[in-house]
């Protein structure tokens, strides 16, 4: 007996090409076909009488063949002239002319015909409409509900698709749904059944821009289904975790007391919140598991500093891992400022460095001489050994892949703290799907004193403008970035390369120091220009978004973005925030290529007008998706079945509500409800 979980090969007649095909789109089983939706339907539930039917409607006409001829245009045509029981008449043109047609179409036919009312020199047409000769006994078009169009692809027909859904559909009639999502609802929403089969075959009178709009009851509720049991998923991770033996730490503040009173700044009330917060979590019998976000310079690092001084303080070891080398010096270079008086001792890992360097570090780390570890990704590689690990600290942790947190966990004798930093900050409702299972804690204020970044948006064309600006801050004593978005010339992109724009500045700024980074070079090639820059010995940096996260050159107060249309609001704002770190004013200078799109348009008014990061988010969100936000870590989130995170933010908290319901299920219930909606390769998405 066919069953929903069956593959979609298992359908008679259709091959491994096509199945592949269908994988690629994320249908594996006649139960992702249900959740292949229509985007339109046609109205064939009556026939429309020829005197009626309105030109550029699309309608069902059934009608006589009066006579066949074939044009010998330009193209090649075959045409079908009808005509109702009232001498009323219309062309049919049919571009594709296959032999069967030109036999199939005799005089005196009937024949149903189904396309939009077109006028032609001759009067009334249909182009290539689709058609059945009802006096050769084939299938009616007439249909009992509007039909859906399905979206396609390659080497798929609208016939087959209809086939396999309708297949689908077939079993699921015959298929008992015992769910307990169902039962919670308390039928206040159409059941799971009811929903799909009005969503493939709607009733003539049925409410279609509801269902273009995605407002529609029956889809609300697949939808909140959907986020429920995505929110579930990360619920009972969270729920797992928390059963996982964990070091419990006792609250210390006389190393916090120390660092304190070296302090030459105080603390934002947002920042001893999340101390707080970060506090009651280590000091309970259950593992943490925080996220903390704050815009570009809030002060997350001096947060993780007083969460590692209680592992300090408490005889265990910190891990604090950094997505590049370059990122990983600069906070051996912060958290040493703030660890080195306190007599603690800072072992750094690379996988650049040489065999005699790697070693001792190894041993310190091994040995528990070194309670603090930073470096990259190479800390959970198999030959690194912790003494007694139980806090990890990961930075811009959606650069790194899925199992690479849980990597480094493993290496603790029991489940580690985690505490993993964003500088970018998420839209609440990225927050409540995507990181459910974590606890939040956010940095919303900016420390005392630091000043906003002039935003200014300038055409290409005036370029040499800033010339005289860049000799100006350069006199001052102050440095630029000007960062380009590709290497290599590209016409296509109309994007000035890196190359180019490296010469152009140094043959127009004599006595100035211009430097090129890119992606390119090699690791140690990257350190060595950072290092330059940070220590003056480079005035302009030229730059690809390669110096976009966590870079720290305080002497630097003028960034130049070149096409910065090619970029993300976030993005944007992070490029912004690598100025404005020291005490001089700061300017951003948006460069952008002529003409802009109106999308363009938006997100470079968004930056002149606001240095909320946290807006600039939610705005980034609307205008491109989660996709490319989420980054690595929550792939599976941006790629759901139906529900989508920016479109149906306002079902969240209704989906939250139920996925908290849901909990009180029996596991096979719940991994009923899970298995539905997310693929077994997303789960692993899901658990790290």
């Amino acid at each position: 007996m066919p069953s929903l979980s069956d593959p979609v090969i298992s359908i008679s007649g259709l091959g491994k090409k096509t199945s592949d095909r269908l994988n690629q789109i994320g249908i594996y089983t006649l139960e992702h076909l249900l959740f292949h939706l229509p985007n339109r339907y046609q109205d064939k539930t009556n026939i429309t009488p020829l005197s009626s039917a309105k030109v550029g409607e699309e309608v069902l006409l059934e009608l006589s063949i009066d006579r066949i001829e074939e044009a010998h245009s330009r193209q090649r045509q075959l045409l079908c002239y009808l005509s109702d029981d009232k001498n009323k008449k219309i062309l049919l043109r049919f571009f594709h002319i296959t032999q069967y047609q030109k036999q199939a179409f005799v005089r005196g036919e009937l024949i149903q015909c189904f396309g939009e009312m077109k006028i032609g020199r001759q009067g009334l047409e249909m182009h290539h409409p689709e058609y059945r000769l009802i006096s050769q006994k084939q299938t009616p078009l007439l249909d009992k509900t509007l039909t859906p169009i399905y979206p396609l692809f390659a080497g798929v027909t609208q016939t087959k698709m209809k086939q396999w859904v309708n297949n689908a559909l077939e079993i699921l009639k015959n298929t008992v749904i015992d769910d307990y999502f169902e039962k919670i609802t308390n039928n206040t929403m159409p059941s799971f059944k009811d929903s799909l089969f009005l969503l493939h075959h709607p009733e003539k009178g049925e409410d279609l821009s509801k269902i273009e709009n995605f407002v529609h009851i029956a889809l609300q509720r697949l939808i909140i289904e959907e986020l429920a049991a995505q929110q579930l998923s990360l619920l009972k991770i969270k729920a797992a975790r928390k059963t996982d033996s964990c070091n419990i730490f006792s609250i210390n503040n006389s190393l916090t007391d120390q660092l304190l009173h070296s302090l030459e700044f105080q603390l934002t009330e947002a920042q001893s919140r999340c101390i707080e917060e970060i506090n009651q979590d280590i000091s309970s019998p259950q593992p943490m598991l925080r996220l903390l976000q704050g815009d570009v310079g809030s002060g997350k690092t001096i947060v993780s500093v007083f969460a590692l001084l209680q592992a300090v303080s408490n005889n265990f070891q910190t891990a604090v891992m950094a997505p590049t080398e370059i990122l990983a010096r600069q906070h051996l270079q912060s958290f040493s400022n703030y660890l080195n008086h306190l007599g603690i001792k800072v072992a750094f890992l690379l996988g650049s460095q040489n065999t005699e360097e790697r070693t001792s570090q190894l041993n310190l780390i091994e040995s528990g001489e070194a309670q603090v570890v930073i470096g990259t990704h190479v800390l959970f590689q198999e030959n690194v050994s912790f003494h007694n690990l139980a806090l990890v600290i990961i930075d811009e942790q959606h650069k790194f892949g899925v199992h690479q947190r849980l990597s480094l966990a493993q290496k603790a004798n029991k489940t580690p703290h985690q505490l993993v930093m964003t500088a970018t900050p998420i839209p609440r409702s990225l927050t409540m799907s995507a990181y459910a299972d974590l606890d939040t804690s956010v940095i919303d204020e900016l420390p005392p004193g630091r000043q906003k970044i002039k935003t200014v948006a300038l055409s290409n064309n005036r370029r040499d403008e800033l010339i005289e600006k860049i000799k100006q801050i350069s006199n001052e004593g102050r440095q630029i970035y000007w960062v380009c978005t590709l290497i290599e010339e590209s016409e296509a992109l109309r994007a000035e390369s890196a190359e180019n724009t490296l010469n152009y500045l140094s043959s127009n700024l004599k006595g100035i120091r211009v430097v090129m980074i890119h992606g390119r070079l090699t690791k140690s090639e990257k350190e060595e220009i950072m290092n330059d820059f940070k220590e003056g010995r480079i005035d302009l940096l030229v730059a690809t978004t390669v110096i976009e996260v966590g870079v720290n050159v305080p002497n630097a107060s003028l960034m130049i973005v070149e096409n910065a249309e090619r970029l993300g609001l976030a993005q944007l704002h992070q490029l912004r925030g690598r100025v404005g770190r020291g005490a001089e004013k700061s300017a951003c200078v948006l460069m952008y290529q002529s003409p802009l799109s109106e999308s363009a348009k938006q997100r470079l008014d968004i930056l002149r007008q606001s240095h909320d990061g946290f807006m600039i988010a939610e705005k980034d969100l609307e205008l491109r998706g989660p996709g490319e936000i989420l980054g690595t870590q929550q792939t599976g989130i941006a790629d759901m079945k139906i529900a989508n995170i920016v479109r149906d933010a306002y079902l969240l908290k209704q989906a939250g509500y139920y996925s908290s319901k849901l909990l009180e299920a029996n596991e096979a219930s719940q991994n009923k409800l899970i298995s539905r909606w997310i693929d077994e390769d997303k789960v692993d998405y899901f658990n790290a």
